[in-house]
């Protein structure tokens, strides 16, 4: 087991690869990797179309407070503070540790608090959003996030744009522009005017870009400063940023004095004050599902892929608001759905290709020095 753990430093040592995360090829053989990432789609899946839902049914049935519906999203990270009394601590003296990976107090705390206010902003317009749109609009607008994913990851994660990801970019931005040509907003539930329709509209894509910023900004932290892929690195990214993000929301409540009106609303609630505080704990649960599930994948697979999986939604939502909610499924969004899907598929179908083939250098020999390193390596190993 000693020489195996010298072999995997040795290994990251010339490669440069983060402890801890399977080269592309290795993992899509590993069954433990599989499960993870499952479990992760899972949480991802089933928390953003329950959270969403929640979130118009609490609007359609008399919520007006945008502050806490923003707040639900935020508040369940002390969920998970149990999960670290499960977390082995490593060894003091595990010789795989390295420089690199550690990070001084000082960054990795403006890390976080730069995420989480970035969280809290994108939570804030995902609120305004919501309100203000149809729960299947706002749906198909969000899957312009994918588009936005793929220009920060290009810039932040080396990410490249192949003609699939071009392809995918053109209609998706497509799918949302049509969404803009209704002639009618349909705004039954909200009774928003042409003017509430458009902020909703704005809203909601600066929700999406600022989602997928925050993606591409937090597979960016794994990969350059923190250099770790372990469960605890998942609840770290998910309970710090969302606590920064939490009391920048709290100190909005109260200092807008919104949370004066909380009280009435409960009241007079169409479901009742007991269906008002459960639609609240479950979307609480519902978005800390999400977030891990997304986390999870950033680490497991990249941001992209986490969004891929993200925009999976996109058929189920819009059909189970036209069950639910009755929102009306016209032509232009039945069309915009279309394209939105053609979008997705073309975005996964990319990365299949990549999961199929690796990337070259990983295949192409080592270059001398690379190699002198291995056999003085080799040589520390045998003795």
């Amino acid at each position: 087991m000693e020489l195996e753990s010298e072999t995997q430093e040795l290994h990251l040592r010339v490669n440069g690869e983060p402890e801890g995360k399977f080269p592309t090829k290795e993992r899509s053989h590993n069954y433990s990797w599989r499960l993870r990432v499952s479990l992760y789609v899972t949480l991802l899946l089933a928390g953003e179309t329950i959270a969403t839902l929640f979130g118009r049914l609490y609007y359609e049935k008399g919520g007006k407070s945008t502050w806490l519906e923003t707040l639900v999203q935020l508040v369940g990270f002390p969920l998970t503070l149990p999960c670290y009394y499960y977390i082995k601590s490593e060894p003091s003296n595990t010789k795989t540790k390295t420089k690199n990976a550690y990070s001084s107090f000082l960054p990795l705390s403006l890390v976080y608090i730069g995420l989480g206010l970035l969280v809290a902003a994108h939570c804030v317009m995902y609120s305004f959003g919501l309100l203000y749109l149809p729960v299947s609009t706002f749906s198909l607008i969000s899957a312009s996030q994918l588009a936005f994913n793929a220009i920060f990851s290009y810039f932040l994660n080396s990410q490249k744009i192949t003609p699939f990801i071009l392809n995918s970019l053109v209609l998706l931005t497509t799918s949302s522009t049509l969404l803009v040509l209704q002639d009618e907003p349909e705004s039954s539930y909200s009774s928003s005017s042409k003017s509430n329709y458009v902020i909703g509209y704005i809203c909601a894509i600066g929700s999406s870009a600022g989602y997928s910023l925050v993606l591409s900004l937090t597979d960016y932290t794994f990969e350059k400063i923190l250099r770790k892929y372990t469960f605890k690195v998942i609840l770290d990214m998910a309970t710090y940023p969302s606590l920064v993000a939490t009391i920048a929301v709290v100190v909005g409540l109260f200092g807008s004095g919104g949370w004066k009106m909380l009280r009435m609303e409960m009241d007079e609630f169409e479901l009742g004050k007991g269906s008002y505080v459960l639609i609240a704990i479950g979307s609480t649960i519902s978005w800390q599902a999400c977030l891990i599930g997304s986390i999870g994948l950033i680490l497991e697979v990249s941001s992209l892929f986490s969004n891929v999986i993200s925009t999976l939604c996109l058929p189920v939502v819009p059909v189970l608001a036209v069950l639910f909610f009755h929102d009306e499924m016209n032509g232009i969004k039945f069309i915009a759905m279309l394209l939105a899907m053609w979008g997705f598929v073309s975005y996964a179908y990319q990365h299949y290709v990549d999961e199929r083939n690796p990337e070259e250098e990983q295949e192409l020999p080592q270059p001398e020095e690379e190699k002198e390193v291995t056999q003085d390596d080799k040589s520390y190993v045998q003795a």
